[in-house]
C-alpha cells in the first residue's frame, strides 16, 4: 500500500462525507488561482495544514517532507523569473559578473513569492483531500457529479493495479537483490530492463484474468464499492460556507488593491 493512501485511511477525518471535502478543496483551489494574493494563499495553507495536521492526525513532520517536495520544484522554478542576467542593475539585487549583472527587480521578486505560496496552497488543498478521503471516496463523490462511468472505472482499475504490479515489482527486486543482481551500474541496468520486461508480461496476463473474472460475474459496467463515510453535516457546511465567505471577502479586497 502507498504510503498516501494508508495515511488516508488513519486520518481522522476519513469518514467526513467526501462530497464535503471535495466541495472545500475546489472552493480552495479556484479562489487561490482567482485571486492571486499572498494573504489568501496563506489563509488557505494555514487552514489546511491546520485540517490535515491539528484534526485529522497527519504527522506534523511528515506533512512537512511532502510540501517540501513540491516547494523544492517551485523555487527552482522561479529562479528563471526572478533571476535576470542584465548589463543594467535592477531594483531588487545585482551581483556584478564582469560587465553584467546578476539581478533581479523588487516587482519580480515578489511575484515569485505570490506564485510560489499560491502554488503551495493548492498543493496543501489537494493533499487535504488525498490524505484524508480515500479512492474509493472520491470515485463515488464523482460518479455522482456525472462523471462519465467510463472514466471512473478507468480510474478505480488502474488504482488497484497499482498496488497489484507495485507489489510485483518489489519481489523481483527483492529476487534480484538475493541474486547479487544490483551489485554493479551495469548489472542494475540489465535487472532493471528484466524487471520491466517480467512486469509487462504479469500485468497482461492480470488483465487477461480480470477480464475472465468479471465477464464470469457478469459484469454491467459498474464496479459497486462500499462506503463508508456519513452523510452531510450542518455544521461542517456551514464551516465551508464560513471559508468560501471568508476568501471570497479576500479577494475581493485584493482586486480593490486593499491588501497583498
Amino acid at each position: 500500500m502507498l504510503l498516501i493512501d494508508k495515511l488516508c485511511y488513519y486520518s481522522k477525518l476519513r469518514y467526513v462525507n467526501p462530497g464535503e471535502k471535495f466541495l472545500f478543496t475546489v472552493i480552495a483551489i479556484v479562489f487561490c488561482i482567482i485571486s492571486r494574493s499572498v494573504i489568501t494563499a496563506v489563509f488557505v495553507l494555514a487552514v489546511n495544514t491546520i485540517l490535515t495536521v491539528g484534526i485529522g492526525g497527519i504527522s506534523g513532520r511528515r506533512y512537512r517532507n511532502m510540501m517540501l517536495v513540491p516547494l523544492i520544484f517551485l523555487l527552482i522554478s522561479t529562479l528563471a523569473i526572478i533571476v535576470n542576467l542584465s548589463r543594467t542593475p535592477f531594483d531588487a539585487f545585482a551581483i556584478p559578473v564582469g560587465g553584467w549583472y546578476i539581478t533581479g527587480s523588487i516587482s519580480s521578486v515578489f511575484f515569485g513569492i505570490q506564485l510560489i505560496l499560491t502554488a503551495l496552497a493548492a498543493v496543501s488543498s489537494l493533499y487535504f483531500l488525498s490524505l484524508n478521503t480515500p479512492m474509493p471516496d472520491i470515485l463515488t463523490v464523482l460518479r455522482r457529479l456525472h462523471c462519465p462511468i467510463l472514466l471512473s472505472e478507468l480510474m478505480m482499475l488502474i488504482y488497484r493495479y497499482i498496488f497489484v504490479l507495485l507489489e510485483i515489482a518489489v519481489n523481483i527486486l527483492t529476487a534480484q537483490k538475493a541474486r547479487l543482481g544490483n551489485r554493479d551500474y551495469r548489472t542494475s541496468l540489465k535487472s532493471f530492463s528484466a524487471m520491466i520486461s517480467v512486469l509487462f508480461i504479469r500485468a497482461m496476463q492480470k488483465s487477461n484474468a480480470l477480464y475472465d473474472a468479471m465477464e464470469s460475474r457478469c459484469y454491467d459496467g459498474r464496479i459497486l464499492v462500499l462506503n463508508e463515510a456519513s452523510g452531510p453535516k450542518k455544521k461542517h457546511l456551514a464551516g465551508i460556507l464560513l471559508f468560501g465567505g471568508v476568501l471570497l471577502i479576500l479577494t475581493i479586497a485584493k482586486k480593490q488593491g486593499m491588501i497583498l
